[in-house]
């Protein structure tokens, strides 16, 4: 597995979820438990604020996601890796 995927149990992303991911890019792969997967750019908002893009994809059962945007309400640092909690998705 690269170190530039991150893995998630569940099918889609919800506030209050950790993502473990790699420290030294702004760009990662993240593969949901039911196979389905998409692409994450950790970017900063107007005001610097962490936000986390996800790109649209289609879950194993047919639903199809839209691209959004999420509010990252914590970040943590540890080594090569960072550990983001997830705030709302923003409209």
């Amino acid at each position: 597995m690269s170190e530039y995927v991150i893995e998630v149990r569940y099918s889609h992303l919800f506030p209050g979820l950790i993502l473990d991911a790699p420290a030294d890019t702004d760009d990662f792969l993240v593969l949901f438990g039911d196979d389905s997967e998409s692409r994450a750019q950790l970017l900063s908002d107007d005001t610097g604020r962490p936000v986390l893009r996800m790109g649209g994809y289609m879950t194993a059962k047919g639903t199809v996601i839209d691209e959004r945007v999420w509010t990252v309400r914590e970040r943590v640092q540890r080594g090569d890796r960072i550990r983001l909690r997830l705030g709302r998705s923003l409209p």
